[in-house]
């Protein structure tokens, strides 16, 4: 579909909701929007399409209260300021709505804060099934990137180009664009992405020449993952049949980054078959690599425990493999950095820690 029609059928469902309400008006109801309740308790395996989407439960946006008037009338002031944004091909980001509000005629339209505004957006995805990009909206930049042999071609405010994400980038790499459904992949010689966490493995990978050498594509995650750093991740795998690999630090937080790439997250699992790539594997450091390899580490906070001991429960993570590392985490009492490899040298990274874990993987 073109982005022409992106535009269109954003508009159109976006007018369509303002329609529903003045629909409800019209017909004696209290004007109202059903939303999915946005809870872990309220988020289901959906075996077709393998990812984690929200179940049946639904929280009403409903005009029968003050508050819930003005959460409705802010939603109709920002539909309108939407709609006529899509009619002049502008675009914002989600940190202008917020400022942007302060101008609307109304003051009950007003956002309290910028979670409000960013909260109404993800309302407003949902119920138009509708992405925010194509709203145009933007959040500020993630400064997530590629290195690796890929050759793509992207849209510009001045056309088209087409760029080498290892020829001809410095080595701050490719910076992937907030809609990498603008991009087109036109070659490559990639045989699998790893997706890294820290900005200081990523820059050790790269020193190292470890794109190079395996022709791997480094996804810099640039810690919890932006929605566009997961979208290209799951074009890259589904489109050229990549298998995907995330490599993060050994603590509970990093799980779930790895989780929110492979199976999604809360916030977004409206969107979760766009931008889970359920195949991904964890290649992070594991509890038992803490063990076998007597990593430097930090004590487990109270809040870390807290977090493993939810994940046991967490639906990501239900398997014996997160089960018998979790239980480990625990009794260790101890996480430990992506970084604390470098205790055993600059190089063991590269050289023998990832080699070693992506061949009992099968990937290499």
């Amino acid at each position: 579909m073109s982005t022409k029609s992106d535009d269109e059928l954003a508009r159109e469902r976006l007018i369509d909701l303002a329609v529903k309400f003045y629909d409800q008006f019209d017909e004696g109801d209290i004007p109202h929007m059903d939303i999915p309740t946005r809870t872990k308790s309220n988020i289901v395996f959906d075996e077709d399409s393998k990812v984690w989407v929200y179940g049946d439960r639904k929280s009403t946006r409903s005009a029968n209260s003050v508050r819930g008037a003005r959460k409705l009338l802010k939603a109709t002031y920002a539909i309108e300021f939407l709609v006529r944004q899509l009619e002049e091909n502008r675009s914002s980001t989600l940190r202008e709505l917020y400022y942007l509000s302060e101008s609307w005629d109304a003051e009950e339209a007003h956002f309290n804060d910028q979670d409000e505004s960013n909260q109404l957006i993800e309302d407003l995805e949902i119920v138009s099934k509708v992405t925010r990009e194509d709203f145009h909206m933007r959040p500020e930049e993630s400064g997530a990137t590629l290195m690796g042999p890929l050759k793509l071609r992207e849209q510009t405010r001045r056309g088209e180009r087409e760029i080498h994400c290892q020829e001809d980038v410095g080595e701050g790499g490719y910076q992937i664009p907030n809609n990498p459904d603008t991009i087109e992949f036109i070659d490559h010689d990639i045989d699998f992405i790893l997706c890294v966490e820290t900005g200081g493995m990523r820059d050790r990978l790269i020193e190292n020449g470890f794109d190079t050498q395996y022709n791997c594509l480094i996804v810099h995650l640039k810690g919890q993952p932006a929605r566009a750093t997961r979208r290209i991740t799951k074009r890259l795998h589904d489109e050229l049949d990549l298998p995907v690999v995330v490599f993060t630090d050994g603590d509970p937080w990093s799980y779930r980054i790895y989780g929110s790439v492979a199976y999604g997250s809360i916030k977004s699992a409206h969107l979760s078959e766009y931008l889970a790539t359920p195949e991904a594997q964890f290649v992070g450091i594991q509890p038992e690599d803490i063990v076998e390899y007597d990593l430097p580490t930090d004590p487990l906070a109270d809040s870390d425990v807290n977090a493993l001991q939810s994940e046991l429960d967490d639906p990501r993570f239900q398997s014996d493999y997160w089960t018998e590392q979790i239980e480990l985490q625990l009794d260790i009492e101890k996480k430990a950095e992506q970084q604390a490899l470098a205790s055993r040298g600059l190089d063991f990274v590269t050289d023998e820690y990832l080699p070693t874990r992506l061949d009992e993987m099968g990937v290499i």
